[in-house]
């Protein structure tokens, strides 16, 4: 009895209903907090409020840790996967693989940080060898998942009736060039540094979304779910920091989601919904250098995440036409297309959740000191 209560899975499925009430009343905490403060003490305000920020930033860290170890473990654990249909081999070819490559881009990201104090040409030789590195990794996972794609999916009789690999890959290819190359243009005159400052927010944020991610609203029926504004702090990391390096939290922010619910029947699908649909939250980053709206930040970001939840969107109607046939076959839809829109409009709601609390987060003077702080 004692090794039940103690197992993974039961300890995730009994903390899991409890998050979205500790977020609450989090929430709730900070903001009597805040106001208590504002109104009783306005020259101490601003030194609350900061404290206050890092200290959810910490307990987000904390737990969006604990969980991430928790769901791995939950992953990894027999009987769950025979319970969900999942065959066993997606822990050699799938689980692995990505958590050895988030690995591996971590510690290739502290190298670079360390390295960051050398000299320019060291610095770009580093970034070399690590973009190398890491991009073998990729490359490696993506053919394991490959294998294990024709091992146990692939001629299911279920799924591959109604799926189209062709149309996949070449959707995940178009998709990945257009997004590196227009973030690499928008981002061509960022002159903001990859310094201490911005590697610490970057991870702030990750931890932070990351910990949101499990506030769920609801869940979709067929994967997919509205969660709370888990996507706000990459994204305010984006609009802050540009589309570069927006992208490359993203990037990590997807790969995080993949561990974290798994939804695999093709390498090209798996792509589609989770590293390139999570890249977009760069385009977050779209306007930060615009100036015709230059003393309304809350505009600027509000446009950037309608596009960014936009090219989101789209990674997914693509991935539910070409991959997730059956699902539109099964509810009686005729057209595939017309089904897979319908049913991912729930990444608008998602998004204009995160857009609302954008605004009031840009619409503080507080936060609007720091921007100028890290433009200058």
């Amino acid at each position: 009895m004692l090794n039940f209560l103690l197992s993974p899975v039961y300890l995730i499925d009994t903390l899991e209903p409890l998050l979205p009430w500790f977020a609450i009343g989090l929430i709730v905490g900070v903001i009597i907090t805040l106001v208590s403060t504002y109104f009783t003490d306005k020259a101490l305000f601003a030194k609350v409020i900061k404290k206050t920020i890092i200290g959810v930033a910490l307990i987000a860290l904390v737990i969006g840790i604990t969980l991430l170890v928790m769901e791995i473990c939950k992953k990894y654990d027999q009987a769950y996967l025979e319970e969900n249909w999942v065959s066993l081999d997606v822990i050699p070819y799938v689980f692995i693989p990505v958590l050895a490559t988030l690995f591996i881009s971590l510690v290739s990201g502290v190298t670079l940080f360390i390295l960051s104090k050398k000299s320019y040409a060291k610095i770009r030789r580093a970034f070399t060898i690590v973009g190398i590195i890491v991009g073998a990794c990729i490359v490696a996972t993506l053919v394991l998942i490959g294998i294990y794609y024709g091992k146990n999916i692939s001629d299911d009789g279920y799924y591959s009736e109604y799926l189209n690999s062709v149309a996949l890959y070449v959707c995940a290819v178009l998709l990945i060039v257009f997004t590196v190359v227009i973030a690499l243009l928008l981002g061509r005159k960022d002159k903001k540094p990859f310094d201490t400052r911005c590697i610490a927010t970057a991870g702030i944020m990750v931890a932070l979304s990351f910990c949101l991610s499990y506030v769920k609203l609801w869940d979709m029926p067929t994967g997919g779910s509205v969660t709370l504004v888990s996507l706000l702090p990459i994204m305010l990391f984006a609009f802050i920091y540009g589309t570069k390096k927006g992208l490359l939290v993203g990037l990590l922010y997807g790969t995080l989601q993949a561990i974290q619910d798994p939804w695999l029947i093709h390498p090209a699908q798996f792509l589609l919904d989770y590293p390139i649909a999570f890249s977009m939250v760069c385009f977050a980053g779209l306007c930060t250098d615009l100036k015709l709206f230059e003393n309304l930040p809350q505009l600027k970001f509000g446009l950037s995440a309608l596009v960014a939840g936009t090219m989101r969107f789209i990674c997914h109607v693509l991935s539910g036409v070409f991959a997730f046939g059956a699902y539109a076959n099964d509810a009686g839809a005729t057209n595939h297309l017309t089904y897979s829109l319908v049913y991912n409009v729930y990444v608008f709601i998602d998004i204009a959740l995160v857009i609302i609390a954008g605004i009031f987060i840009l619409s503080s003077r507080s936060t609007a000191k720091q921007l100028t702080s890290i433009n200058k």
